[in-house]
């Protein structure tokens, strides 16, 4: 196959979640709200933490930190999805479809790093807890998160790497609303079965490692929990569930698509949908519920920004000005 055939494809069509037209203008208005209330759910975090003196300490610094990394998740191609319910030919162009296949691995490989980074927190704050504010210094916590975007960036890199000089040059349909990698090599001219393969083992090990971290992490912290009663222990298993749900959401359906790469195409656009949509809309969701902190800072900030008259006063002063 000569030169020119290896570089014939320069984009791709995207198939999307759905072919019926009729649902087009509902899946619009619904993932148009969702990514709405992921960015306002997680900018309230940020924003929150950053405000409140009182949340300035390792396990909200990484909170907040986790916010970022799910707005970045959510933004690496649900706006084109979006976007995309209103036109009927969905195509994107190669470069863009290798930054999508760049961001998503960046994104997702950084978070899984943070999220083994929080639970260090909660196993420091609750089996050594008078060494706390020592092994957690402000020091470490900005290391532990640049750590996290580096093994991200390593990831993404290695990643890309599988891809960027397979031979595109037949079909260019891409079953998903975004470049999903595995998908993608699937359509190059030669046979990439060990591309897969390899591709497989670099996110499953990444996935699987950072799982068993944070499963031998948590089965300390919930040991010596158990084996303590008192009013901090109490508030130290209110924690622990929010942290457990949060990564049970997110290892869930990475995991499964990885470890079952080759399951039905419908099945994985649920799953992609759910760590993309649904899990960064969530978090914010489980650690506002179950914790009381957060919920008295938000109080806080709402009375601060929103006090009472203050919104209809701002109302009626821009009526004021257009009428005149």
């Amino acid at each position: 196959m000569n030169e020119t055939n290896h570089s014939r494809v320069t984009a791709f069509v995207l198939l999307g979640l759905s072919n019926s037209r009729e649902l087009q203008p509902f899946l619009f208005l619904l993932f148009s709200l969702l990514y709405l209330a992921i960015l306002l759910g997680n900018f309230l975090i940020i924003l929150t933490v950053t405000s409140d003196s009182r949340l300035h300490t390792p396990m909200y610094f990484l909170l907040a930190n986790l916010s970022f990394i799910d707005i970045c998740v959510a933004s690496f191609a649900t706006p084109k999805m979006i976007a995309d319910f209103l036109v009927e030919h969905k195509t994107i162009s190669f470069d863009a479809c290798l930054a999508q296949i760049f961001f998503v691995h960046l994104f997702t490989g950084s978070e899984m790093v943070l999220l083994v980074s929080m639970a260090y927190d909660r196993y420091v704050a609750i089996c050594k807890p008078l060494h706390y504010m020592t092994i957690m210094s402000r020091r470490v916590c900005i290391i532990l998160v640049l750590i996290s975007w580096f093994v991200g960036f390593i990831h993404t890199t290695s990643q890309l790497a599988f891809t960027v000089n397979l031979p595109f040059c037949g079909p260019n349909e891409v079953d998903s609303f975004f470049c999903d990698l595995p998908l993608v090599t699937k359509l190059a001219c030669i046979d990439t079965y060990v591309v897969s393969l390899l591709i497989v083992a670099d996110s499953g090990f990444l996935s699987m490692s950072s799982f068993l971290l944070l499963v031998v992490s948590y089965t300390v912290i919930l040991i010596t929990v158990r084996n303590r009663s008192s009013a901090s222990m109490a508030k130290a298993r209110s924690t622990l569930t929010a942290h457990i749900t949060v990564v049970t959401l997110f290892f869930g359906p990475c995991i499964f698509i990885y470890v079952w790469p080759f399951s039905n195409y419908s099945v994985d656009k649920v799953l992609a949908v759910f760590y993309t949509i649904f899990t960064p809309i969530l978090n914010p969701v489980i650690y506002t519920l179950r914790n009381k902190e957060v919920k008295t800072a938000m109080r806080k900030l709402k009375s601060q920004y929103l006090k009472p008259g203050q919104v209809s006063t701002v109302i009626r002063n821009v009526l004021f000005l257009e009428t005149n």
